[in-house]
C-alpha cells in the first residue's frame, strides 16, 4: 500500500524589482497623492511624519503579503479632514479608535460573520462604484488640470497607455512617468522651491489623549467603517482572489488584522491613517506589479520624500502634471470596473451590483447606503419577495 501524497505546503513568493514592479509601484499614485497632500495643507500635520509612515507601511504590507498589495490614505477620513480642517490630534485619535475597532472585530471573528453577509454582487458593485468615483475624479479634476496644454499631455499619455497596455517588456506607466516628469522639468520646476524642501527629518512622537481618541472616533471612524469593510477588506479579499487564484487565498480575518495593525503604530509617530484597498490592487496589477517588490518600491519613494524632501512637500510634488496622474487613474478605473464581468451572466446579480456602484459614487455616505441595500435587495431578490432580476 502506498503512501497518500499531501499537497506541497504553499511558499512564499519571491519579492521582484524588476522594471515591471517599478511601472506597477506607480499604478495607485493618482489616488494617494492628492490625498495626503490635501490632509497635510487642511490639518497642517507634520509632513514628513505622514510621509515616513506612508512609505513604511507600503513596505510592511508589500513584504507580509508578497503581492501587489499597497495602502492607501483612509478616503472618507481624508475628505472629512481637507472639509472641515480637523486638527492633528483628533486626526490620531481618530486612527487610534479605528485601528482598535479593526483589531476587535478582526480577533473576535465577527468581522468574519459580516463577511459572510455580503453577497459578491454587493461586492462587485462598490468596486464599480469606485471605479465610477475615480474615472470621474480622473476626466473633470485631473485631465484638465493645465488647460490646453494639459489636455495635450493627457491625450499623448492615453495614447501610450493604450499601445502599451499590459506590455511586460515596455511597462506603459514608466514611459508615461517619464513623459510627464520632462514636462514638469521643462515647464514647471522651480529651482529655489525644489533646494528648500531639501533636508532630514524624522517622525514626531505623539500620544493621543481619550478626549481626541472619543471625538475621532465619531467625527472620523465611524463614517469610515462601513466604507473599509466594503472597499479594504471585502472587495480587496476578492481581488485578490480573482488576480492570484493560485495563491493560498486571503483571508477577510488576516487583510482586517493588518489593517488594525498599521492603524494601531500610525498614530503614536504621526501618520496618517490608512487601510488596504481593492483600487491600489488593481492598479499596481494592472500596470504590471505581480510581486509585493512594487509596494516596496511605492514605499521607498515616500520614505525618500519624507527624510529628505518633505520640507514644503506640498509645493514641490505641486510641479508634476495632475493631467499624466489622471491618465493613471482612468486606466485604474477601467481595471476596476471590468471586474463586473462575473456577475454579467445573472440580471439579478448585475442590477445589484450596477444599483450598489451608483449609490456608491452618488449619495453621501454612499459605501455605506450601497452596502446595507444592495445586501438586502439581494436577499429578497432570493426569496422572490421583489422582482427586479425577473424579465
Amino acid at each position: 500500500m502506498q503512501p497518500t501524497l499531501s499537497p506541497p505546503a504553499p511558499t512564499r513568493p519571491p519579492i521582484r524589482l524588476d522594471r515591471n514592479e517599478l511601472a506597477g509601484a506607480f499604478g495607485d499614485l493618482g489616488t494617494d497623492l492628492p490625498l495626503l497632500i490635501g490632509v497635510i495643507a487642511a490639518s497642517g500635520i507634520d509632513s514628513a511624519s505622514v510621509l515616513i509612515l506612508f512609505g513604511l507601511m507600503q513596505v510592511f504590507t508589500g513584504l507580509w503579503y508578497r503581492m501587489p498589495m499597497p495602502v492607501q490614505p483612509l478616503k472618507a477620513f481624508a475628505a472629512l479632514v481637507i472639509a472641515q480642517k480637523i486638527p492633528g490630534r483628533v486626526i490620531f485619535g481618530g486612527g487610534l479608535a479605528i485601528g482598535v475597532s479593526m483589531f476587535f472585530l478582526s480577533v473576535t471573528g465577527l468581522i468574519d460573520a459580516l463577511a459572510r453577509l455580503v453577497p459578491k454582487a454587493v461586492v462587485r458593485g462598490i468596486q464599480f462604484g469606485l471605479a465610477l468615483q475615480l474615472a470621474t475624479l480622473a476626466l473633470t479634476k485631473y485631465v484638465g488640470a493645465d488647460g490646453a496644454a494639459g489636455y495635450a499631455l493627457a491625450a499623448a499619455a492615453f495614447a501610450v497607455t493604450v499601445v502599451l497596455f499590459g506590455n511586460r517588456r515596455w511597462p506603459a506607466a514608466l514611459i508615461v512617468i517619464a513623459l510627464g516628469v520632462a514636462y514638469a522639468l521643462v515647464f514647471k520646476l522651480d529651482l529655489a522651491t525644489a533646494q528648500r524642501a531639501v533636508g532630514l527629518h524624522l517622525p514626531t512622537w505623539h500620544l493621543p489623549q481619550a478626549a481626541d481618541i472619543l471625538t475621532g472616533a465619531v467625527l472620523l471612524a465611524l463614517p469610515q467603517i462601513p466604507l473599509s469593510l466594503g472597499n479594504s477588506i471585502l472587495a480587496t479579499k476578492q481581488v485578490a482572489h480573482d488576480l492570484f487564484p493560485e495563491r493560498e487565498p486571503l483571508t477577510i480575518k488576516k487583510i482586517s488584522f493588518t489593517y488594525a495593525l498599521m492603524n494601531l503604530a500610525n498614530p503614536f509617530f504621526g501618520g496618517f491613517p490608512v487601510c488596504h484597498g481593492s483600487g491600489g490592487m488593481v492598479g499596481h496589477y494592472a500596470f504590471g506589479a505581480r510581486t509585493g517588490g512594487s509596494v516596496v518600491i511605492y514605499g521607498g519613494i515616500f520614505l525618500v520624500m519624507g527624510l529628505f524632501f518633505s520640507q514644503g512637500f506640498a509645493e514641490v510634488v505641486q510641479i508634476f502634471p495632475l493631467p499624466v496622474l489622471g491618465v493613471l487613474l482612468l486606466f485604474e478605473a477601467l481595471s476596476l470596473a471590468t471586474l463586473l464581468r462575473d456577475v454579467s451572466g445573472s440580471r439579478s446579480d448585475l442590477l445589484v451590483s450596477l444599483l450598489v456602484g451608483l449609490l456608491c459614487a452618488g449619495l453621501p455616505y454612499g459605501y455605506l447606503v450601497g452596502l446595507v441595500v444592495g445586501t438586502a435587495i439581494y436577499y429578497a431578490m432570493q426569496r422572490g419577495w421583489v422582482g427586479l432580476g425577473k424579465h
